[in-house]
């Protein structure tokens, strides 16, 4: 990775000189800078100190970030409760625990199969039950590898859709309503102390990660967004980026997803095919398909950012990082209009029979 011309610190690079085939390189200032409100806990002193922030939200449930990820534990009067076990707090979770109880770990929550969420759960040891929708076995059963090669500890109880754990009298509400960031994603609510934990959907302050946080299911993300409304809490713990989040920041996500949906419906109505079509002719079907598709992500990309909202604010202002992330929600959100939601794009409009 050494074999090509030096640059600049900060200067974009092509070191492979693929040109078009490869991704453009960017650089910080070719962005918004982040306001300082964004960047939550990551740059608290004890963060900073210890590689990670543990705080009480309320009566028990208590939230941990590396800076990046976030899990979740919840102290009952049999033992801690965790929910998730990112790599990237590893141990710090056991060092987190232990700064607030002697207690040890009883349970633990998978809210999903993805490694970079679960990976580190063989920290807590043999003894501990190890609680996840069916889906999310049967997916750690399929690949032991998962977590870094060292395998997951497969769950030891499992459901399907709804589920009550009550431990100590504490008492943890576990839902499953269908396919969304990924199937067998779950919504781990408290109901006593008002705390949702719900992963990969939002991130509180931020654009969700690219291609709307890297979902196998762009409808089924999309809808969650209602779905996390539809429960009464004070706080969510989102599994990003370095804060837990309010209600008000479900309801901005909500709406900057939705702004999305509703732009990419109309850049399908507008994009006229022949253009393309005239301008690239048919001999190469993937650059004739990805500047149609392109034209329209930057179509949705540039009327997200500028739209202005109900705070006054306009989304790159509102939410960190949408300047960079926008284009990426919008191509994956035009995508799913063909397979998720049923739309049809002017190429196929002239091939598909139609209804006289």
């Amino acid at each position: 990775m050494n074999d090509h011309q030096q640059n600049k610190p900060g200067e974009p690079t092509d070191r492979y000189g693929i040109g078009a085939a490869g991704m453009p390189l960017n650089t910080l200032a070719d962005y918004r800078p982040i306001p300082a409100d964004s960047y939550g806990a990551l740059f608290l002193p004890d963060r900073l100190a210890k590689g990670y922030h543990v705080e009480e939200i309320n009566d028990g449930v208590h939230y941990v970030t590396s800076g990046a990820y976030d899990a979740m534990f919840v102290v009952t009067g049999s033992g801690v409760v965790v929910v998730d076990a990112p790599p990237l707090l590893g141990t710090n979770m056991l060092k987190a625990i232990k700064e607030v109880t002697d207690a040890p770990v009883t349970h633990l929550i998978y809210s999903h199969w993805h490694s970079d969420h679960i990976g580190a759960a063989g920290i807590f040891g043999p003894d501990v039950k190890v609680i996840s929708h069916e889906y999310t076995r049967d997916m750690i059963q399929r690949w032991p590898d998962l977590g870094g090669g060292r395998g997951l500890p497969v769950p030891t109880e499992t459901f399907s859709t709804n589920e009550t754990l009550d431990v100590g009298g504490v008492k943890l509400q576990l839902d499953y309503k269908g396919v969304n960031h990924t199937p067998g994603n779950i919504f781990i609510y408290a109901p006593k102390q008002k705390v949702l934990a719900a992963i990969d959907i939002i991130s509180p302050g931020w654009s969700a990660f690219k291609h709307c946080d890297a979902s196998e299911n762009i409808r089924g993300w999309a809808e969650a967004h209602d779905w996390i409304l539809d429960y009464d809490f004070k706080a969510v713990v989102s599994g990003h980026v370095n804060r837990w989040g309010t209600r008000e920041d479900a309801v901005a996500s909500r709406a900057y997803t939705n702004d999305i949906v509703e732009f990419a419906k109309e850049a399908f109505d507008q994009a006229e095919d022949m253009e393309f079509i005239q301008r690239n002719g048919f001999s190469n079907a993937w650059v004739l398909w990805e500047n149609y598709f392109n034209e329209m992500t930057n179509y949705v990309t540039k009327k997200t950012l500028e739209k202005v909202t109900d705070n006054g604010q306009n989304w790159a202002e509102r939410l960190a990082g949408a300047d960079v992330m926008t284009k990426y929600h919008a191509y994956s959100i035009l995508e799913a209009l063909r397979l998720e939601y049923g739309m049809v794009t002017g190429f196929e409009k002239r091939i598909i029979p139609q209804e006289s």
